[in-house]
């Protein structure tokens, strides 16, 4: 099997992979800090404290 010359990915497919991830980092910490989410990660995290206790 011959491997081309020009395997793997460019500079630009890079740069597009970065803004990519890094828009969904943005998109999630939009959705992770929204009051309804956090309210919901807040109580869980105290059901789960006073579980323990």
């Amino acid at each position: 099997m011959l491997i081309p010359a020009d395997a793997g990915m460019s500079t630009a497919e890079y740069a597009v992979g970065t803004l990519a991830a890094a828009a969904l980092a943005a998109g999630l910490h939009q959705v992770v800090t929204s009051g309804s989410i956090l309210g919901a990660l807040q109580g869980l995290v105290e059901r789960a404290l006073h579980a323990v206790l």
